[in-house]
């Protein structure tokens, strides 16, 4: 697919400076660009590249000052990081989707297949699923029995989609990633932990993107629930009986413990580990590596450390911490001179 600059303006909404006849076929980095390639600059530390590189088409802010010539055709838009991104979702979007169910996939007779689907070699299907209309399942992806897939969906190569789990439509979820695997549920014995049958399900709604080897656990009893616009990194684990707010994001190997709520459009960097049956306010968000052992009541709370606590002031606690081996050879040095100081008062 080939488009010229003008073109590529018109569907971002931005103006033109240099050629609008220019033609890319192409995205690549700003610092690796080439001829026919389109990049975008939305952070200072690549301005540099700017005026080297060899991209035919730069998308940047409305407000960004040049200095000098440019080779490249600019695109002003409101937000380059968004507009590339918008792009880019045009471009995938225009790509052929698959079709059709390869001889070599199973199909259980009892399932339903939507018009327009794909079911690659060697996936499986199970008896008395729904898999809508255009999804695509690729090898090795398992749905087994009762569950069910909505439209537009991927289900990339080795997913699992237990018994009766329910995915909603325009999900994409990624290779490895299991969807409805047991709870963590043991009650311990004399003679050991017995185990808690988890008889519940795994409901995943609309727009959901699920990274590669992320789990997400059936509930015990009910659902386990992920909703609407939810993104999940790679490697995130989402315990039994959860229930993960809209919109909201998780950066690779955040974890979950069970019965958790959590709110609408928080943010989780990595590492981030949320503690058992907490309440997670709206719009929370918690740097890398942040310990959340309990409910979080107030919207809007920034949160940073383990045990979490208010950004800034662990950022401020944090300066102290590197300057604690000088403050403790200056407190020793002060309780010296202070019983220096009572002996000679007593000797007075």
């Amino acid at each position: 697919m080939e488009f010229s600059a003008e073109v590529i303006a018109s569907l971002i909404g931005g103006t033109i400076e240099g050629d609008p006849s220019v033609r890319i076929n192409n995205f690549a980095k700003i610092e690796e660009g080439r001829p026919g390639c389109i990049s975008f600059l939305a952070n200072d530390k690549y301005l540099h590249y700017l005026h080297e590189t060899q991209s035919s088409v730069v998308i940047v802010n409305r407000d960004f000052q040049t200095e000098g010539q440019t080779k490249a055709t600019l695109i002003r838009v409101d937000d380059a990081y968004e507009a590339i991104a918008k792009l880019m979702t045009i471009y995938e979007s225009m790509k052929p989707k698959k079709k059709g169910i390869d001889k070599l996939a199973f199909i259980a007779a009892s399932a339903e297949i939507g018009e327009d689907c794909y079911i690659a070699p060697f996936a499986y299907i199970g008896e008395n699923v729904r898999i809508g209309r255009g999804t695509q399942i690729y090898p090795h992806a398992v749905v087994y029995d009762g569950a069910s897939v909505g439209e537009d969906t991927t289900l990339y190569a080795n997913v699992s989609v237990y018994h009766d789990c329910k995915i909603g439509n325009r999900c994409v979820i990624h290779s490895g990633a299991v969807i409805g695997a047991d709870g963590f549920g043991f009650a311990p014995t004399e003679q050991g932990y017995e185990k808690i049958p988890q008889i519940g399900i795994v409901t995943i709604e609309d727009d959901v993107e699920i990274g590669a080897n992320t789990c997400v656990d059936r509930s015990t009893m009910g659902s386990t629930y992920v909703r609407k616009g939810v993104k999940l990194d790679n490697l995130v684990q989402i315990a039994h009986n959860d229930d993960i707010g809209e919109n909201t994001v998780m950066s690779a190997q955040a974890g979950v413990a069970g019965s958790t709520k959590i709110g609408q459009w928080c943010m989780f960097g990595g590492q981030v580990g949320i503690g058992g049956h907490a309440t997670i306010a709206n719009r929370t968000m918690a740097g890398a590596q942040a310990g959340i052992p309990n409910t979080i009541k107030r919207e809007g709370t920034a949160i940073q450390g383990s045990p979490a606590i208010d950004g800034k002031r662990f950022w401020r606690a944090s300066v102290v911490f590197k300057q604690l081996p000088e403050l403790d050879a200056t407190v020793s040095k002060m309780k010296k001179e202070i019983e220096e100081l009572k002996r000679q008062i007593a000797g007075k």
